[in-house]
């Protein structure tokens, strides 16, 4: 008798401990929290495809200039006569009316990608828009085809033509892009064509130019559609305001390290500062498979008054 409740005792303890362990073992819908999540996305996803990791390699090797250069010292370049490679990607109509001298118009769209070979790959190649928006989307499609392209700091009417002394260095006659021959992966041409043919294929103004105006963002959040928003401003910007609802996802080289949060299957609505490194951001999502779309003028500062979503009114 005195065996058989020693036996019962001990199977009682195992039981209980058995029934323990599975008390404290987390459930597999529990969120085990940003590190451990990266994790095992990480390792349930694919392996990369070579043109996503090249896209992602954009961001993971971005040099310090983060493809941009100030208007400043561009328009100082052009007055000091440097032999450079400048690319107006304005409409052909503005263009005609002035440019920076030496620059070369391929017009946003098509123009773009159907040039990729004959823009040199041993040199920087400089762009600009009218604001910087459009120009931020073109680097990174030019970057991605191996040309070391930077977008002038916000463009032709807020930047460039506003930097003293460039009336000496702007002019009306019209210049030929020289063919630089250069050898552009076809997986990659693909991609890029399909990128700039897609803005032809838009048919809701609304997002003309994978773009949306502060106006029609406000307009979504009023009506309760919830839009998807992130902000790529730095953290301590995003902590002293944001728009309601953004989360934050800071620019720079970790920016596409884990994107296992982002949605596939709704708009992603993305600003930053001016829209540049907004527009840097949705060219890259986009080449990745995402719906995404920058806000025209971002949050907005002084340097691009009146656009952008505080400039236009009281939001926060």
């Amino acid at each position: 008798m005195k065996k058989l409740l020693i036996l019962a005792l001990i199977l009682a303890l195992a039981i209980s401990s058995v029934a323990c362990t599975k008390e404290t073992t987390a459930p597999a819908t529990m969120d085990l929290g940003p590190t451990t999540a990266a994790t095992t996305a990480a390792a349930t996803e694919a392996p990369a495809s070579p043109l996503e990791g090249a896209v992602k390699a954009l961001f993971t090797n971005m040099p310090e200039h983060i493809y941009k250069i100030d208007q400043a010292e561009l328009v100082k370049k052009v007055v000091a006569g440097e032999t450079l490679t400048i690319v107006d990607i304005r409409g052909a109509a503005d263009y005609e009316k002035g440019h920076l001298k030496g620059a070369v118009n391929l017009p946003w769209g098509t123009a773009i990608s159907d040039n990729l070979s004959k823009l040199p790959q041993d040199q920087d190649v400089f762009v600009y828009c009218y604001t910087g928006q459009t120009a931020g989307q073109a680097v990174i499609t030019m970057n991605l085809a191996g040309i070391k392209a930077r977008s002038i700091n916000l463009g032709w009417n807020l930047g460039i033509s506003k930097v003293e002394g460039v009336d000496a260095v702007t002019e009306t006659t019209a210049n030929e892009l020289a063919d630089a021959g250069s050898t552009i992966d076809p997986a990659v041409q693909e991609a890029v064509s399909a990128y700039y043919a897609g803005l032809a294929a838009i048919t809701d103004e609304t997002y003309k130019n994978y773009k949306i105006n502060e106006d029609a963002l406000k307009a979504l959040i009023d009506g309760g559609k919830n839009p998807f928003i992130v902000s790529v401003r730095k953290a301590e910007d995003y902590a002293k305001g944001h728009i309601a609802g953004a989360i934050n996802i800071p620019f720079g080289k970790t920016t596409l390290d884990d994107l296992s949060g982002l949605p596939k299957d709704q708009k992603i609505h993305v600003y930053c500062y001016t829209g540049q490194t907004a527009g840097e951001t949705v060219a890259a999502l986009r080449l990745l498979g995402y719906d995404a779309v920058s806000l025209n003028g971002g949050m907005g500062m002084a340097s691009n008054h009146p656009n952008g979503w505080a400039n236009k009114a009281t939001r926060l």
